[in-house]
Parts: structure tokens; C-alpha cells; sequence
């Protein structure tokens, strides 16, 4: 299944048989007469209280003589507590509160429901348990410590928060003192002093890792969702978010499953999904504050007139949010780019991991924690990458593979392996994607996720996905995107995850359009990539140091200019972005950013080629121009041509030695009229390197002339000369003489001549042909010093004589 819950703590594997130890040893005393109070005999009562921040579980149980109990199990050392009546200071520094119901009724998570009589009691742990207590009510009380501060260096006033059904919270100010060594006793437990810090709220939620209080306020029948910050200087800061949920109070209240989840990028998101009415489908809704906007999605049941059982449940997997309902379907909701619906994958019923899933209501904690309240394990939720992978391979809708590859690549975990795997499955499905073209998508979503992790901020700057736009249904579901009013966040001196947020809200509110660096700037500024040449260099030799084995493949081994200024420009580009948008961070670390990213760009084509190279088991003797091309050469012809589309529409530079190898299995694999065709589209490039070695490889057959001909024909004029230079033949000599006699005779002047030639200085007594000479080697013999500068490889007048005769010889027959 898409989500892996590894189990960090099982109640009844980590607890239950250590009190059922007791329990054995108990019953032992008992038949001496010295039995102790322990756990009820059918196991009940057990279940876990809290998770606090520290990772550490408390949890409770009732003894056989009804007493209550509570325990605590250390995650990092995996071991056990005493009861908290038996626990020494160094355990405990500070008083143990809890609310105990009188009645057990099945309550649901972040409801405070009404209940019988609710006691809520401050306990000192040592020496004794002296109980205080601070509620006696009918109504249910949440009680819970702040410490957001150092454990190592506890403050002398605890804080205790307390949430009543009776919509009210109030902060208890607990001062307690340390007396003869281990004792720590509340000072004034009769007069506790308190602030009533909210009223009127229908809805709570406590976020016990980052220490905030989010609540909804019912003010003149708007729901408006609050935040209370609290700092470890004992500071408190109210943040109002403004979003209206648009449900009245009982709706809030009874019928809402709702949950806020934050990450360390400054996101935001309220899920929430109201009662389900319907018998074919249900109902949720994400508000992507820190992006502007909420989607409302409408899910197909498994089955129409199916029962719904359970309702919805929301975790937080950090860079995504699941929502899924149990039997019917599960959705990995992408938070950091909400925009398509085909970043997030929806899976229905039909698919075998739905029912993997526990069935039980399950709470998610900070740091991707998960609580089956039922059972009391403890969960860390993880993407699967082998199932999605697997997932990949196997699905054929288009939307499915694209959210899949995403999610895929965000989990991190070996990327250099993960993208091997991806790779060996984009070779092999490269024409399998009807919506988007999969190599571009692989492409830039890797390189995306190979610097995101460094610098949250880029997420704004650097492109996320090669599609822009998603107007494809997705099978099973329905959205409705609107956008929302901002929160205005009177808060001053931002840090840490408001700070995040805010610059997220500060891009929403003043950017438009947005900022994600678009490589068309590289097509406008061209003419300029001849002073780029420094960064070409840098690129190289950083895309060296990532690969330390050898390469198969010929890339990376011949100066292709045109590709080494195209790095360049992106570089420069790119850099020039980032150093305009990328506030706080420092310049030589953005230029290392870039130079890594655009690395990554070319190391992952160069893996593309390997793979297929490996795959088809190609030799050496593949770079040679003679003979015909293999299927396997062709199949790999086939790949590249498809890269070069790909990243010719993004206008993506190639690794040096791309074009060169592209065009040799071209020459190997197409008709020569097919050949010209490329090349004549641009789907081939012609390189001096591959056309110096056809010249050399290939002899002067017919066949082989026509080809020749053809290419040098479509050569560049100053790449062109050169290889006719390299080519010992008649038609060559015809053409760099024609060239030479165009340098000749730009500048010509028509001057009065002599009419008197002297013939005995011609090899051939033709008329025009001498004056035209003559013409020439006067022209020659004026600028003597500038062509000797120049250097033109000994092409005179007599050379274009030579060649002239000779032609003419040809076309005559003779």
C-alpha cells in the first residue's frame, strides 16, 4: 500500500506484559495475604493517555480495587516507568494533571462532548499523591502541561492549559518548589492563580510538538479559526486566521471531523469533512491557506447504498496530507503544490490497499505520528516506495503516474537508487503517457527534489512540473477549487514557522504571475552565451564528480560549444533568479545550488543513455558511420530522439556528446532522405565532430558521396569550410574555392584593366577564365598581409584555377 505505518509503540507488546507480570506476582502475595492493587483482570482500562513531546507515552489503566493509575514508557530507552505514585523526581518535575470521567462513553477526537461527572485533579507525585482538585463539572475537561522550553532546564512556574466543554480555556499559573531533595510540592495549591485566554470556541486542537492551541471562535455566526502560540519566555501570541468554514455551531460541534496540519515549509491546511448524509458519495474540504485557496472534493463510494461505518480520517505525512476512508478510498492530497489534481493521487476500493488500512479511528500526531486509539500503537506514517514503484509499473491512467513519480521522489530515502529504478521504467515507457511527456516530467521533478530539502524557498523559484495545466478527470472523484480570504496576521517579529508562513502569504497576496523559473529567457538571450563560457566548465566538472564509475556511454568526451555556452546561459539565468527572489540566503551557496541543479539536469539524461545503452548491450563499434543499424541501435535512436524533443521544448541544454552520438545512429538507422528530414527539422544536429568523423569512416563511394554532399551542404558556413578542407576530393575543392572567391571579392571595386593579357602565363588558353584569374591574383597580391594574418590554408588564385578546370572537366565528360 501507498502508506507504511511502522509501529514505534504497541501497548500490548511494550506494556501489558510487564503488568501482567505484576499481576502474576500479586496474586502470588495475595495468597499470602499481601496482595497489591494491579490491573483489572480483563485488560480493559489499559490505554494510552498522551503522547508528549518528548516522544514519551503516558498512559492508564484501573486497578482491581479501582484505584487509577498512570504510567510512563520512555521511547528512547524502551522501558517502562513505575506507576506515577512510585515515581522519583528525576522522572517527574513537575505535578501530573488529568481529567477522569466517571462513565465510560465512546467520545470522539477533538470533541468535547457531554458527559457525567468530570473531575479534573492536579496531582503531586512526590513524596505523596496530594490531590488538588481543579474541576468538579458535568461537562468533559481536556487538561494539558506547556513546556515548550529545554526538559533539561525546567522553569520554576508550570503552565497548565485547560479546555472546557463549557467553551472556555484557561492557563493555570502552577509555582512549585523543591524541598529536601527530591520533593517538589505545589506552592499556594489554594490559590492558583489563572487567565481566561478564549471563550464562546465550538472546536480545539492541541499541537503538543510546535506547543500552539488552534481553536474556531463563533462571533456573530462566522466560524473563524484562531491560533494561540505559546513561547518559551511564557509569552503567549494570538493569530487570527479569518477563515470561515461556513457551519453553524451544532454542525461544528457534533457532526465536523476537522484537523489543522502545519510542516517546517510554512504550510497550512484545515481538512475537515462534515457528517456523511449521502449513500454514494462523501464530502471533504482542505483550506491551503498558506496558498489562497481550499478544494472541495466529492468522493464515489465503493459501491452505491454502501454503509459507511467510520468517517473520514486526516493524517499528516509532511509534504502531503492522506485522507482516506476506510474500505472506500484513500487520497495523498500534495500541500506544497496544490494547483493540479494530477500531483495527488487518488486511489478507489478497487485497489487492494484500502482495506490494508486500520479500520480503527487513528489521531495524527506531530512529526508524521499516527495513534490507533483502539488498539494503543503508536504508528510513524511513511510513504511506500516499493509499492509505488510497483504502483508505476503496473497502472495505466496517466493521472496515476504522475502523482505516483511525485510521490515517489519527495520521500527522500536513497534518491540515487529510488531514481535508477524510475529510470529502468521511464526507458521502457517512454511512449506510454498520452497527457505529458514523461521523460520532461522525470526530468524536472527530480532535479527539483535533489535541491528542495536544502532551501524551502526554492519551491516558489524552481519548477515543480513540466505540466501547467490539468483538465483531465480524474476517475472516482470531483473538485471544486475556490479561492479564500488571507488571514491578516497582526503578528510582529515573525521567526521560525511564522516567519514561513508569512512569506508564503506574501507571495500569494503580491506575486502575480508567479516566479517559477521559466528556461524561455535562455532562447531570448542567445546572442549572449559566448561570455558564459567560465560556467560551462564548472557545470562539467561538477557533473563529473557525481558519477565515479565509468560510463559506457561516449558523452562528456568532445567540446560541444553549443551545448557547453547553452549550460552556460542556464546558469546564468538561473543564478540571476535566485539572486533576485531568494532573500536571507547567501550568494555563494545560491551559486552552488544552481550549479548542482543544473548538474542533476544533464547527469539525469547521461543515466537515461546509460540505462538503455546497458539494456540494449551496445559496443564501441556502434560510433562507427559503416555499416547498418541494428534493432538495438535503433531502439536507442528511438530514446534519444525523444530526450532531444523533450528537452528542446524546455530548452535544456544535453550533455556534450549527445548530438554526436545521436547522428551516428541516425546515419546507421534512417534512409538517407529520412536522414535529411531530422536534420532539416532539427531533430538532428550536426556537430564537427561526427561530421569529420563520417568523413573519415565513410569512403567515396556513390552512395556514400551523396551522403557527403547532403551533409556538408546543411553545415554551417565556417564548420563547413573546415571539413571540405578535411575532404580530399573534387567537389570539395570546388566549394572551398567558391568560398574563396566570395572572401575575394566582397569588396570588390570593378578598376580599369589592361586590355592586353598576357597568355603565356595561363595554362589554358581560355579568355574569361583568365581575366577572372588575373582579377584575383591582383586582388590577392593588394591585401597579401591581411590574408597571411587570416590564414586561408594556401587557397589561391591558382588553387581556384585548379579547381575551376577541373570541374568543368567533369561536367563536360572529358
Amino acid at each position: 500500500m501507498a502508506l507504511r505505518l511502522v509501529a514505534d509503540f504497541d501497548l500490548g507488546k511494550d506494556v501489558l506484559p510487564r503488568l501482567r507480570a505484576q499481576r502474576a506476582l500479586s496474586e502470588a502475595a495475595g495468597a499470602r495475604g499481601c496482595g497489591a492493587d494491579v490491573l483489572e483482570n480483563n485488560y480493559e482500562s489499559l490505554r494510552v493517555l498522551n503522547v508528549e513531546r518528548n516522544g514519551n507515552i503516558i498512559y492508564t489503566y484501573k486497578g482491581d480495587k479501582g484505584n487509577i493509575f498512570f504510567g510512563l514508557y520512555d521511547c528512547q530507552t524502551r522501558q517502562n516507568e513505575p506507576p506515577m505514585d512510585q515515581l522519583l523526581m528525576n522522572f517527574f518535575l513537575f505535578p501530573l494533571a488529568a481529567s477522569l470521567v466517571q462513565s465510560t462513553k465512546e467520545g470522539r477526537r477533538n470533541e468535547l462532548q457531554p458527559g457525567s461527572k468530570c473531575l479534573t485533579l492536579l496531582v503531586e507525585i512526590h513524596p505523596v499523591n496530594n490531590v488538588k482538585v481543579l474541576k468538579a463539572v458535568d461537562s468533559y475537561i481536556w487538561v494539558q502541561f506547556l513546556y515548550p522550553y529545554v526538559e533539561s532546564h525546567p522553569l520554576p512556574e508550570n503552565h497548565l492549559l485547560l479546555i472546557s466543554e463549557e467553551k472556555y480555556i484557561e492557563k493555570y499559573r502552577i509555582q512549585v518548589t523543591q524541598e529536601d531533595g527530591n520533593r517538589v510540592v505545589i506552592k499556594n495549591s489554594g490559590h492558583l492563580s489563572r487567565d481566561r485566554i478564549a471563550e464562546d470556541f465550538v472546536w480545539a486542537q492541541w499541537d503538543m510538538s510546535e506547543q500552539r492551541l488552534y481553536y474556531i471562535d463563533l462571533k456573530k455566526s462566522r466560524s473563524i479559526l484562531k491560533c494561540i502560540q505559546f513561547y518559551a519566555d511564557e509569552s503567549f501570541k494570538l493569530v487570527n486566521f479569518g477563515c470561515d468554514c461556513h457551519q453553524d455551531q451544532e454542525k461544528l460541534s457534533k457532526h465536523l471531523t476537522l484537523c489543522v496540519f502545519t510542516n517546517h515549509t510554512g504550510s497550512l491546511c484545515v481538512c475537515y469533512s462534515p457528517k456523511c448524509a449521502s449513500l454514494e458519495q462523501i464530502t471533504y474540504s482542505v483550506f491551503y491557506i498558506h496558498k489562497g485557496h481550499s478544494k472541495t472534493f466529492t468522493a464515489a463510494l465503493r459501491s452505491a447504498g454502501s454503509h459507511v461505518t467510520k468517517g473520514i480520517t486526516f493524517l499528516n505525512l509532511d509534504y502531503y496530507v492522506a485522507v482516506y476512508l476506510p474500505g472506500h478510498f484513500f487520497h495523498l492530497l500534495n500541500i506544497q503544490h496544490p494547483d493540479l489534481i494530477c500531483h495527488s493521487l487518488f486511489q478507489t476500493g478497487n485497489n487492494e490497499m484500502i482495506d490494508m488500512l486500520p479500520h480503527s479511528p487513528l489521531q495524527s500526531l506531530s512529526g508524521c505520528l499516527v495513534l490507533d486509539c483502539c488498539s494503543g500503537k503508536l504508528y510513524r506514517a511513511l510513504l511506500n516506495q516499493s509499492y509505488l514503484l510497483r504502483f508505476l509499473w503496473n497502472t495505466c491512467l496517466d493521472c496515476e503516474k504522475m502523482a505516483a513519480l511525485h510521490c515517489v521522489l519527495s520521500c527522500g530515502r536513497g534518491l540515487q537508487v529510488l531514481e535508477g529504478q524510475i529510470i529502468q521504467w521511464v526507458s521502457e515507457n517512454v511512449s506510454a503517457c498520452h497527457s505529458f511527456d514523461l521523460i520532461q516530467e522525470f526530468i524536472i521533478a527530480s532535479s527539483y527534489w535533489s535541491v528542495y530539502p536544502e532551501t524551502s524557498n526554492v519551491d516558489k523559484l524552481l519548477p515543480y512540473s513540466s505540466v501547467l495545466t490539468w483538465n483531465t478527470e480524474i476517475p472516482g472523484i470531483t473538485l471544486v477549487t475556490e479561492d479564500i480570504e488571507l488571514p491578516l496576521m497582526k503578528v510582529h517579529s515573525f521567526k521560525g514557522y511564522w516567519e514561513k508562513l508569512n512569506s508564503n502569504l506574501e507571495y500569494v497576496k503580491y506575486t502575480k504571475p508567479h516566479l517559477h523559473y521559466n528556461n524561455s529567457v535562455v532562447r531570448r538571450e542567445w546572442h549572449n552565451l559566448i561570455s558564459e563560457e567560465c560556467s560551462q566548465r564548472v557545470v562539467i566538472s561538477n557533473l563529473e564528480a557525481r558519477n565515479l564509475e565509468p560510463r559506457l556511454t561516449p558523452l562528456l568526451q568532445e567540446e560541444d560549444n553549443h551545448q557547453r555556452l547553452l549550460m552556460g546561459l542556464m546558469v546564468s539565468e538561473l543564478r540571476d533568479h535566485l539572486l533576485r527572489h531568494l532573500q536571507g540566503v547567501e550568494k555563494k551557496k545560491i551559486e552552488q545550488m544552481v550549479l548542482d541543479y543544473v548538474s542533476k539536469l544533464l547527469d539525469l539524461i547521461c543515466r537515461i543513455l546509460e540505462t538503455i545503452w546497458r539494456k540494449h548491450n551496445l559496443h564501441s563499434s556502434v560510433l562507427h558511420f559503416k555499416g547498418h543499424g541494428s534493432a538495438a541501435e535503433f531502439a536507442v535512436f528511438h530514446i534519444m530522439t525523444r530526450i532531444l524533443d523533450a528537452t528542446d521544448s524546455l530548452c535544456l541544454p544535453l550533455p556534450p556528446g549527445f548530438h554526436t552520438l545521436h547522428t551516428i545512429l541516425g546515419v546507421h538507422c534512417l534512409p538517407l532522405h529520412n536522414l535529411l528530414h531530422y536534420i532539416d527539422s532539427g531533430l538532428l544536429l550536426l556537430t564537427e565532430t561526427a561530421v569529420i568523423r563520417l568523413m573519415k569512416d565513410l569512403d567515396n563511394t556513390e552512395k556514400n558521396e551523396k551522403l557527403k554532399f547532403s551533409i556538408i551542404g546543411r553545415l554551417p558556413p565556417l564548420i563547413g569550410q573546415k571539413i571540405c578542407r578535411l575532404w580530399d576530393h573534387p567537389m570539395s575543392s570546388n566549394i572551398i574555392s567558391r568560398n574563396h572567391v566570395t572572401r575575394l571579392l566582397q569588396n570588390y571595386k570593378k578598376q580599369p584593366w589592361n586590355s592586353v593579357i598576357d597568355k603565356s602565363s595561363f595554362r589554358v588558353e581560355f579568355l574569361p577564365l583568365n581575366y577572372f584569374i588575373e582579377i584575383l591574383t591582383d586582388i590577392e597580391s593588394s591585401n597579401q598581409d591581411l590574408y597571411a594574418v587570416q590564414g586561408h590554408d594556401n587557397v589561391d588564385a591558382e588553387f581556384v584555377e585548379e579547381a575551376a578546370l577541373k570541374h568543368t572537366t567533369v561536367l563536360l565528360g572529358l
